[in-house]
């Protein structure tokens, strides 16, 4: 179980650690752009390769696109909490896309422990994806919170909170499939991927295209066929 917790925290760790970069790494706006516009072109190519759910585990096109909606459900039951709470204070807008990552990250540190349990190899490749792809899920929205006045100790608290979740999500992920035989990490894909899409489409992508303009677009295409290749 502790293996399970250490793999999913690390897994996420990305997260926190680009989360405090910001305050070391200043970019322009229209960076930030580009940047987020990668992100939203790897994070594609995760959810087509790595998080839908394939015949092979199970679950009709009907139920996978039962728990994408789950997953796209939650995204936006979280976003719209978030945005009361904090939609008035400078930069709540921007926490969109830390809900999605926590949306995103949560299920797929799941799937590490379940994996563990079962004695399912751990893909390297695509714990690399994640990892890759969670620095400018981390970095686009940091800095916009630090821009507006985030401490450097509150960014470090809330990425912490997220990482630590997922490593707690991972150990739980393990625990169940331990007692579960028929557990095998599909539906946790799922709403993985239908979290990141309404992620991507409400959030990530309005804000690379609100800093970076054009160049949000080339981003995208430009992380896409990278994520792609390797």
């Amino acid at each position: 179980m502790l293996d399970a917790f250490a793999l999913g925290a690390v897994g996420q760790s990305a997260l926190l650690l680009s989360g405090i970069l910001v305050y070391y790494l200043k970019l322009p706006a229209k960076a930030l752009g580009l940047l987020g516009g990668f992100g939203a072109g790897a994070l594609l190519v995760a959810i087509m390769t790595d998080l839908l759910p394939e015949e092979e585990a199970g679950l009709t096109i009907n139920e996978v696109g039962l728990w994408l909606l789950v997953g796209a459900s939650i995204f936006l039951v979280a976003d719209y909490i978030v945005s009361k709470k904090f939609g008035g204070e400078a930069g709540g807008s921007t926490l969109g896309i830390v809900v999605g990552a926590i949306v995103d990250g949560v299920p797929e540190s799941a799937i590490f422990g379940i994996q563990l349990a079962t004695g399912v190899p751990i893909s390297l490749e695509f714990l690399f994806a994640i990892w890759i792809s969670n620095v400018p899920q981390s970095f686009v929205p940091s800095a916009d919170l630090a821009a507006s006045g985030w401490a450097k100790s509150r960014m470090a608290l809330m990425w912490g909170a997220v990482v630590i979740a997922c490593g707690v999500s991972a150990a739980l992920g393990y625990v169940i499939a331990s007692r579960l035989s028929d557990i095998n990490g599909a539906r946790m894909a799922g709403i993985a991927a239908g979290g990141l899409l309404a992620m991507l489409t409400n959030s990530l992508i309005p804000f690379s295209v609100s800093r970076g303009a054009a160049l949000a677009g080339v981003g995208t295409v430009v992380g896409f066929v990278v994520s792609l290749v390797l």
